[in-house]
């Protein structure tokens, strides 16, 4: 599994190539960023020379597509997805990511067809790129009512939903921070199989009772309270092979500096990995 990052909880990063190479600095292997502002400031073969250089891929993008809001929203964001699709696959990346809010405003029947048959545009899209689609469950539990009906907070919702847009490129987006508000376990991973996960992402919790954490209130891997060894061990178990990217969400930015902000990811990262034995 490769060590990634995200730009979340790096505080106030000056541009995505000091990203890059911080990144590489302290080890990482992957980020996860904007293939297609890469490839328009750089080229198709500067942006992958940037990479190359630094001994990173790109773990993952962003899916550029409103699906949640109105029709004509939706539409207009469609060549967009085609133009980062196909700036992502120039640089070698399969992965595209896009998170579940776990309620929603709208009547949940409706939304839900709305919904199944935008990502399975957005779906036939990437896989004539060659990526993939990861939905994001989302476990907090404040998100369950944050908005006026239910929606899909579970795995196996997620799965199900997955099933029935009905794309072979769509999996899921399993993150820890999301597990763990979910009650699941090591035992939940090991019944996956890994090609249902597109990509990971990794944080932790503070110590407080799991109902009151909230889904900005995450910290630095290894300094909170989530079985992250089993988490990871998990993974590795089912030959999940992809990038475990880092993503902290937090009430307010953080104040100190990128790069003093990456060292506290590397060490993070060593202490859990020690401790699941990679």
């Amino acid at each position: 599994m490769l060590r990634g990052l995200t730009g979340a909880g790096l505080g106030k990063l000056e541009s995505t190539e000091q990203f890059i190479e911080l990144a590489a600095k302290y080890g990482f292997e992957a980020v996860d960023i904007d293939a297609l502002a890469l490839v328009e400031n750089h080229s198709i073969d500067g942006a992958r020379e940037l990479l190359a250089k630094h001994g990173l891929v790109v773990g993952s993008i962003g899916l550029p597509v409103e699906w949640r809001g109105s029709e004509e929203r939706f539409r207009a964001d469609l060549p967009k997805l085609t133009q980062a699709a196909a700036a992502a696959a120039a640089l070698g990346c399969t992965s595209c990511c896009t998170y579940v809010l776990p309620s929603t405003d709208l009547n949940a029947a409706h939304f839900m067809a709305l919904a199944t048959r935008r990502l399975r545009t957005c779906a036939q899209i990437l896989g004539a790129y060659g990526i993939r689609l990861g939905l994001e469950f989302v476990g907090p539990h404040h998100l369950r009512t944050r908005w006026n009906h239910p929606f899909i907070w579970t795995v196996e919702e997620t799965l199900d939903w997955i099933d029935a847009i009905g794309e072979s490129n769509v999996g899921l987006l399993y993150d820890s921070y999301h597990w763990y508000t979910n009650g699941l376990t090591a035992a939940d991973i090991e019944k996956l199989r890994p090609e249902q996960i597109v990509h990971v992402h990794i944080n932790d919790a503070p110590d407080v009772p799991v109902e009151d954490v909230l889904d900005n209130g995450r910290v630095y891997p290894g300094e909170g309270v989530i079985d992250l060894a089993g988490f990871l061990q998990a993974l590795v178990k089912i030959g999940y092979k992809g990038a475990v990217s880092q993503e902290i969400l937090t009430a307010t930015p953080p104040t100190d500096s990128p790069e003093r902000l990456v060292q506290r990811s590397k060490a993070g990262f060593d202490k859990v990995y020690a401790a699941a034995g990679l």
